[in-house]
């Protein structure tokens, strides 16, 4: 007789697809909110290093690529938010968790953005290497975090060539515009190594999100994927990556990089980091000056409710 239990096992071994009616163990469910939970806040949270900047933006059509990029970071959020509550877990909890420090989002957002460079930068960096991390993500074996993950790796892709654009316009300019990419370079290139997580070797999570077809690859071969599709854009665009031991190795097909700098990483992710405090406590005073808003919107949808029971 077959069982949930060997429905289940089936289904991950075949590389089709969970859905929120499915049985799943306890142990799948925790790791997928685990996940979609951290993906979400890290898009909410992600807002800030870049909104800092819209007012300050050089021109209209750079505050208007720029507005549009914060707001599709706000979207990515309420989609990943909504794959969440498909598996039982609630919106305002999550957000409870989150300002609370309880749970944790991507370690690169708690670093400052010092000049208009690193705009450019976090489109080039970041959002190239979170689609790299994202991407196989469309292959997840949750049907509603899968399915979310198409459009926002579509919205990633435009949001790393929108960036990379702006450090090619920055780098025909002036000397002091091509230090300023450079200097933006050097501050965000090992975060953005970092943004993959902790070595294979060291992560408690990866082996039981990967026998769960959650994660399709690990933290270690996404990196080096990173760094691979990297290095000819940086000579591209005529920025030196700040690795002396950075070199193209043919016996492995792959570019040697130097060591990360892990206790730096494991103090950012503990709170530690230059911004970790300023984000959580700007997301904390926009969550309760948006209280009004979120009682607005219930009451509103009980009054509809309410007539419809009524009719």
């Amino acid at each position: 007789m077959t069982t949930v239990e060997d429905h289940f096992d089936a289904t991950i071994g075949g590389n089709r697809r969970i859905e929120p009616r499915d049985w799943m163990p306890d142990g799948y469910r925790a790791t997928v909110i685990r996940q979609i939970a951290q993906h979400a806040h890290s898009e909410i949270i992600g807002m800030q290093p870049e909104g800092n900047w819209i007012t300050r933006a050089p021109s209209l059509r750079r505050k208007a690529i720029l507005l549009a990029k914060v707001q599709d970071e706000a979207g990515h959020g309420l989609y990943l938010y909504s794959a969440a509550e498909t598996l039982g877990a609630d919106r305002a909890d999550l957000t409870e968790m989150l300002i609370s420090g309880r749970q944790k989002y991507s370690s690169i957002f708690n670093y400052p953005t010092l000049s208009y460079a690193d705009v450019g930068v976090i489109g080039w960096l970041v959002d190239g290497a979170a689609i790299c991390n994202q991407v196989p993500l469309c292959r997840s074996s949750y049907g509603p975090y899968a399915r979310a993950m198409i459009r926002i790796c579509k919205e990633e892709s435009f949001h790393q060539r929108q960036g990379y654009e702006l450090l090619l316009t920055m780098m025909r300019g002036s000397d002091a515009q091509r230090q300023m990419v450079q200097d933006a370079t050097n501050r965000f290139w090992w975060p953005s190594l970092m943004m993959f997580g902790p070595p294979d070797d060291a992560s408690p999570n990866t082996a039981r999100s990967m026998a769960w077809g959650v994660k399709r690859h690990t933290n270690d071969e996404l990196r080096q994927r990173f760094v691979d599709m990297t290095v000819p854009q940086a000579a591209k665009l005529g920025v030196t990556l700040p690795d002396p031991e950075l070199k193209w190795n043919a016996g492995r097909g792959h570019y040697d990089f130097g060591s990360i700098d892990w206790e730096e990483f494991a103090a950012v992710v503990a709170g530690n980091g230059p911004c970790n405090a300023q984000r959580v406590a700007v997301r904390r005073r926009a969550h309760a000056e948006g209280a009004w808003v979120r009682e607005a919107a219930s009451a509103y949808a009980a009054r509809q409710a309410q007539r419809k029971r009524a009719a």
